[in-house]
């Protein structure tokens, strides 16, 4: 009998553990829709070849100027090109009336972090896929899943709670910043990324 009340106890343990392993991901994070879809595959593909800095470029000082302005797509869509709806969406509720377009950001830092793309682009020349992943491929945008208490993106944390098997790419916390660091011996002190 005391092993039954024993067996029994760690059964629902397990289960109550499980349940909120699984679950609480699931209440943490709710997904917002992009307020359009958009195709990096058909931009960056083979039949126009753009590349990310195309759209998302860096001023001349280096720093990255962010999601591209309405103005930037409209020097190839200021009519439409092709038969999606997405696209004639763009053209008729953004560029037509020189609206931009409230992007959802995935990769937005806390306020407490300060972060320059210049110094990772080009001194130590590393590709956009290395921090954002392989975004530029994808043939739609997927929600924003934020964190209901933080409000940050899930891409700060990265897709696992563990952050066991997690891509290089999948995540930007301080550890993920860090392990880069360490790995190109790039010295660093907190005052560089906390000002």
């Amino acid at each position: 009998m005391k092993n039954r009340g024993a067996m029994m106890f760690l059964i629902g343990l397990f289960s109550a553990l499980a349940v909120g392993w699984l679950g609480f991901p699931a209440l943490l994070y709710h997904n917002i829709e992009q307020p359009l879809q958009f195709s990096h595959n058909v931009h960056t593909g083979e039949n126009v070849g753009m590349a990310c800095a195309d759209c998302h470029t860096s001023s001349e000082d280096g720093h990255f100027t962010g999601i591209p302005a309405v103005a930037k797509c409209a020097e190839c869509h200021s009519a439409v090109l092709g038969e999606t709806e997405n696209e004639k969406q763009l053209v008729e509720e953004y560029i037509t009336p020189n609206r931009e377009i409230p992007w959802l950001v995935y990769a937005r830092q806390p306020e407490n972090v300060y972060f320059s793309h210049a110094p990772h682009v080009q001194l130590a020349e590393l590709t956009c896929e290395r921090c954002h992943g392989p975004h530029g491929g994808s043939e739609s945008l997927r929600p924003l899943q934020r964190n209901r208490i933080s409000g940050y993106s899930r891409d700060i944390w990265g897709p696992s709670m563990t952050r066991l098997g997690n891509a290089p790419w999948q995540g930007m916390k301080m550890d993920d910043c860090s392990r880069c660091h360490h790995e190109r011996n790039v010295q660093e002190s907190c005052m560089d990324c906390h000002k």
